[in-house]
């Protein structure tokens, strides 16, 4: 006989005489459709400590109901994206580009096994080295896979660009909830792309720097971050402003983009001195141009070879 067993029917027994009837019956089991309401005083029997998975958390019910808000409430609009810029959205599987974003998600997957890792910053040293480019398409990447969930951030405030790549609207937007205008969901929208979600920049403002400080990102990203997978936050170049050092604080990761044969190595260096060494988690070398894709070609086909059983002794 079980604990909770013995408690309700010791508990039916001493309130019977004072009712003054009899004790009833005592069934051994509950039907599933009438689940037994059990007393504070035996709650501790009702859960026992090694079986704490025994039941739904609060927390797991508050997290399912607000992703079903959030599915309520952001708008799906009809984005028009750069085909030549996003390269998961045109149906290539096999397109220039596509591989190393998959390669890039492995090595994100391969970091998570020993640390931390759901928010990542992207950002760069100077502009047009191709952070908003590998923001976006790492997002859609991630996605790709079945069932996950990826919120892609536009925190450059001052020179956005992610609302354009993907054709569509910039406001409203991370800027507005920071001036407390928008909350979290208003924020948000969905394209074709199942389970990606997009938070742009917002309206334009004269105080970038201020919002970004203020603390209200943190607050956000500790208010949706249960509902997703992963959270890319495409962040202003490190260089010229400090507003990538302050979003860094609030990410579990930052990745650098790197621009080959532009990026200056004194500003490279620059650049990874905003972070701490344990926030910096990759480097993403892009532009490479076409005259290396014949030798990365010939070490894979000789690496293939290599492996193949005629190569054997």
């Amino acid at each position: 006989m079980s604990r909770i067993h013995e408690a309700l029917k010791k508990a039916e027994q001493e309130r019977a005489p004072a009712q003054g009837g009899q004790a009833p019956a005592f069934a051994s089991s509950f039907a599933p459709e009438m689940p037994p309401v059990i007393p504070e005083s035996i709650q501790d029997a009702a859960m026992p400590a090694s079986n704490p998975a025994a039941a739904p958390t609060a927390t797991s019910f508050s997290n399912t109901l607000s992703f079903d808000a959030l599915l309520a409430r952001a708008p799906q609009l009809d984005w028009q994206p750069d085909q030549k810029a996003m390269l998961f959205f045109n149906g290539n599987e096999s397109g220039r580009g596509t591989e190393e974003f998959r390669t890039l998600r492995s090595r994100l997957y391969h970091l998570r096994e020993n640390m931390t890792l759901k928010k990542v910053l992207v950002t760069s040293a100077l502009p047009k080295e191709g952070k908003s480019f590998t923001s976006a398409n790492l997002a859609q990447v991630l996605v790709r896979q079945h069932g996950k969930r990826v919120l892609l951030i536009d925190a450059d405030l001052r020179a956005p660009r992610l609302h354009l790549m993907l054709g569509t609207t910039a406001a409203p937007g991370l800027a507005d909830y920071l001036q407390g205008t928008s909350d979290e969901f208003s924020i948000m929208q969905r394209g074709p792309m199942e389970n990606l979600f997009f938070i742009p920049s917002g309206r334009k403002l004269s105080d970038a720097a201020e919002m970004v400080a203020n603390g209200k990102l943190k607050v956000l990203l500790q208010r949706v971050e249960p509902l997703f997978d992963w959270i890319i936050i495409d962040s202003p170049p490190a260089v010229p402003v400090s507003d990538a050092s302050v979003l860094a604080k609030a990410c579990d990761g930052v990745v650098m983009v790197v621009r080959s044969n532009a990026t200056p190595i004194d500003m490279a260096r620059r650049a990874r001195e905003e972070f701490p060494d344990q926030a910096l988690v990759g480097v993403v070398l892009n532009g490479t141009n076409n005259e290396t894709t014949p030798y990365s070609r010939y070490y894979y086909d000789a690496y293939v070879k290599n492996l193949s059983p005629e190569s054997k002794p």
